[in-house]
């Protein structure tokens, strides 16, 4: 079973070091506090039952009636287990909350996972951002906007 929990900017360097685990450039801890700080974020942590350390974790925030997905990252060891289902769950129950009524996320164009998790949770696309995604040869990759009515 998945364990949700709440994180705050105390949580910065186990999230900057998730993030690690999960992209090709990740962002540092410092950068994930201050995230974290902003006015309307909130993040969560997810870990499996029989771990102490999260595997898992989502970075949003809402402003009026709108919140995006700043960044979710499951370490790859812990994919395909429900983490990131659970993780975006936590994420939309916390922006209707807070009172968005859409939620927007960008996903490279290339990430087929997270665009299958996307797609069962009924994003759809509304946009596109072209060469968003450096990655760590130097190349880019585009970035799909997508949306979903909360």
């Amino acid at each position: 079973m998945i364990q949700l929990m709440r994180a705050f900017a105390s949580a910065a360097p186990v999230l900057g070091a998730l993030h690690a685990a999960a992209f090709e450039t990740p962002w540092s801890a410092k950068v994930m506090a201050e995230l974290i700080e902003t006015p309307g974020a909130f993040a969560w942590v997810a870990a499996m039952d029989d771990q102490a350390t999260p595997d898992g974790f989502v970075l949003g925030r809402v402003a009026a009636d709108e919140a995006e997905i700043i960044t979710l990252a499951v370490r790859p060891e812990a994919r395909r287990s429900g983490m990131g289902r659970a993780l975006m769950a936590a994420a939309m129950e916390s922006a209707m909350v807070a009172g968005a009524e859409r939620m927007f996320l960008e996903v490279a164009d290339d990430n087929a996972a997270a665009h299958a998790l996307y797609g069962a949770l009924g994003f759809t696309e509304v946009g596109l951002r072209p060469r968003y995604y450096e990655r760590g040869d130097g190349t880019w990759a585009d970035a799909r906007i997508l949306s979903l009515a909360l």
